[in-house]
């Protein structure tokens, strides 16, 4: 890859590393961002650090298994992030294509810092302006699996994984694995190629797989089946709708990452198209688009929720009430919207 010796001669020259994701990190930012810190430190010896939004999901904490207590920062922890951030001499974002993908005193920090700072997203429409060095590459199935052919490619690796400690292959095959949905979609040459690989220099995926989908909470099961049985509703147009709101998040105890992959579940639907997910939050609900081929789900997320993402796995938010009343008002909105979606 291009640049790939800048980004060595930036890591090399630094000492105190952050790593920065987005809000409500999933497998692909943890992994991603866990990775590149294990290298930072097992490969270089710096102080490097992520730094994440909020909590890491309890469904994906089994991901820390093997990493330093320090190698993880949260926002929770006072303004720990602010000064770690501010005392850093180079900065990382990972697996969002802007800064606001993070959370407003991550963004704010980063901003006003003025070391380098990093860019590694398969995203669309990455603000490259706000960074110093850029990687991004939107056919691929992940940051993970960027981040993978990028450390290949440095000099203190250079093609031989066993250079690389164990936790971070681990990271890396975890956040791949979760992004394409194990495998289901957004795969492509290089995805495959990567998974043999890792699966070669001794990763045991199948413990990985039962870590990721054989460790919920019955309340997961039991949310799920209300969802399906209660909440889904289907668009005449194809459009798959579920709302989970604050009510029933405390009737079924839902801890967040719980309801990963709920919004696949409606495409098994031969009429559905498009499927649409909200999570309601303080003053938003937290958006996720699935789509099938032919139907856009990035265009969906830009022009009605504030988001954006890839062609058939999107995100995004929706304000009450700058865009709806109140929550209450959702339902309505969505049925408006994807009326208005599929008419064009």
């Amino acid at each position: 890859m291009d640049n790939i010796k800048d980004l060595y001669n930036l890591v090399t020259a630094a000492d105190r590393i952050s790593v920065a994701v987005h809000t409500h990190p999933d497998g692909d930012a943890l992994g991603s961002g866990l990775a590149l810190v294990g290298y930072l430190r097992e490969l270089h010896g710096k102080d490097a650090v992520l730094v994440v939004p909020d909590c890491v999901p309890e469904s994906l904490r089994f991901i820390l298994n093997g990493f330093r207590d320090d190698s993880v920062l949260t926002c929770d922890e006072g303004t720990a992030v602010e000064d770690r951030i501010s005392s850093s001499d180079l900065l990382f974002c990972l697996d969002c294509s802007s800064l606001s993908r993070t959370n407003s005193r991550i963004e704010a920090s980063v901003k006003a810092s003025a070391v380098p700072k990093v860019l590694i997203d398969h995203h669309l429409n990455p603000d490259t302006d706000a960074f110093s060095l850029v990687f991004s590459q939107t056919m691929t199935s992940s940051t993970c699996e960027l981040l993978f052919g990028l450390l290949k490619e440095m000099p203190d690796v250079s093609g031989d994984l066993t250079k690389l400690p164990r936790i971070v292959l681990e990271a890396l095959m975890t956040g791949m694995t979760t992004d394409t949905n194990n495998f289901a979609n957004s795969v492509f040459p290089g995805t495959m190629v990567m998974a043999s690989e890792l699966i070669a220099a001794g990763v045991d995926r199948d413990r990985i797989l039962s870590d990721l989908y054989n460790n919920y909470r019955e309340n997961r099961l039991r949310l799920m089946g209300y969802l399906l049985k209660d909440n889904l509703e289907i668009t005449p147009e194809g459009a798959a709708i579920m709302i989970l709101n604050k009510a029933d998040q405390e009737k079924f105890d839902f801890q967040q990452g719980e309801s990963e992959g709920f919004v696949n579940l409606p495409l098994t639907v031969d009429r559905v198209g498009l499927s649409v997910f909200l999570t309601e939050e303080e003053d938003r609900f937290r958006v996720s688009v699935r789509s099938k081929r032919g139907i856009s789900a990035n265009q969906f997320a830009r022009e009605y929720f504030h988001g954006g993402g890839h062609e058939m796995a999107a995100g995004g938010r929706l304000y009450f009430p700058e865009d709806i009343p109140s929550p209450e008002g959702a339902k309505a909105y969505i049925l408006k919207v994807t009326r208005e979606f599929f008419a064009k």
